[in-house]
């Protein structure tokens, strides 16, 4: 479906003055086309960062003293 998504985003051939387009988001106020399109790329982000502290997890007996210095294994999550 990502793929599908980018696809289609491409064919659009968007410019640099579309992406200053502005919309009304119920909740935050005005944002551009531009603050949509980088809030899909940090969602995907969020996902990956959310795997690798899951796939750290299964590691944090092993690695020993060094947990003080991994920060993966020391992600609470994310602020509100």
């Amino acid at each position: 479906m990502r793929t599908g998504n980018l696809d289609q985003l491409r064919a659009l051939n968007i410019d640099s003055a579309e992406l200053e387009k502005r919309g009304r988001h119920p909740a935050l106020g005005v944002i551009t086309l531009s603050n949509l399109l980088a809030t899909w790329a940090a969602h995907d982000l969020t996902h990956l960062h959310q795997i690798s502290r899951i796939m750290a997890y299964q590691y944090r007996d092993e690695v020993g003293p060094w947990s003080a210095y991994l920060g993966v294994l020391k992600c609470a999550g994310h602020s509100a």
